[in-house]
């Protein structure tokens, strides 16, 4: 069952650090990555459904980054009943649901949901929302014909050494469901070297072009499990997909209904990631059924500013 059909990339391309946060202004700017970002490459995107950007970020900005997740982590006290994981895998995801702070298996994720903190690093840690809203994510938003993009979920992955979990093949729109589709983009910053040996990402090229199958929906207040899938979960082959290592300070594009997945990092090498998501709020509709809301205090912010 294909609950909506996709209308392509093609829509989608065509529409307390002080020291830290002194140095981002200063170096934050498009000057270097955004000169790269080729009408071809955009034509990539709309094919593949994802796009690889090497050196759109600088060591300097990721290892920021990666400072302050130090920091915030060193601070947090993150309850047990938070502390639950997060699969891409139906029954996984069931056994392990919680109605606050959910935990990708594996890594340590932090997302819109509820009040906890840290719930939206792009919103409320001044290294990660300068980040999200550089000038040069900006201006590659407008180089993709985003008129009214919003921020609406944010991530740190930690993908730790020998016990970084797989994630299985999934489509980002089964979870950030919008209507109509093709209104979601995800921007995925390599923080180290991402390799086939420490799990770096895999796509099904052009796997974007067939809608999805399958949704992640709430359930209704008060009860568990908390949220549920509806439609069904396709079967993919292997040989479908095609390895995409990236080097530190690199963004890959993901297309919201593009195929992808990561394998277990059984290497010696963590794979740190910070990621967020863009929806294109010009004429769409955020589903209510979505897992993650927008709430008074929090709305989705937006890109531009």
């Amino acid at each position: 069952m294909v609950l909506k059909g996709s209308q392509g990339a093609g829509e989608l391309a065509g529409q307390g650090s002080g020291g830290v946060t002194a140095y981002l202004s200063h170096h934050s700017g498009s000057e270097s990555a955004m000169a790269f970002v080729t009408e071809e490459q955009i034509q990539q995107f709309c094919e593949d459904g994802f796009l690889v950007l090497e050196e759109f970020f600088t060591t300097e900005e990721c290892d920021a980054m990666r400072e302050q997740i130090d920091k915030i982590i060193a601070k947090m006290d993150v309850p047990p009943h938070c502390r639950t994981e997060f699969s891409t895998d139906e029954e996984e995801q069931l056994q392990a649901q919680s109605l606050k702070g959910p935990f990708w298996k594996g890594v340590l994720g932090f997302s819109l949901s509820d009040n906890f903190f840290p719930s939206a690093l792009h919103a409320y840690d001044p290294i990660f929302k300068q980040i999200t809203h550089s000038s040069k994510v900006q201006e590659l938003g407008r180089k993709l014909g985003l008129e009214k993009p919003v921020v609406v979920q944010s991530m740190y992955i930690f993908k730790q050494p020998g016990i970084g979990g797989e994630v299985r093949p999934h489509q980002d729109a089964t979870f950030l469901y919008t209507e109509p589709l093709a209104k979601v983009l995800g921007l995925w910053i390599a923080l180290e070297n991402a390799t086939q040996e420490n799990s770096c990402l895999w796509f099904i090229p052009g796997s974007h072009t067939n809608g999805i199958t399958r949704r992640m929906v709430r359930a209704p207040p008060g009860t568990l499990p908390c949220t549920h899938f509806i439609g069904s979960e396709q079967t993919y082959q292997d040989s479908q997909f095609i390895p995409v290592p990236i080097h530190k300070g690199g963004l890959i594009l993901i297309h919201g209904e593009v195929v992808h997945k990561s394998e277990l990092n059984s290497s010696e090498w963590s794979r740190h990631v910070y990621t967020f998501h863009l929806m294109e709020a010009k004429d769409t509709t955020w589903s209510k059924e979505n897992w993650l809301q927008p709430t008074p205090e929090l709305p989705f912010p937006p890109l531009y500013n």
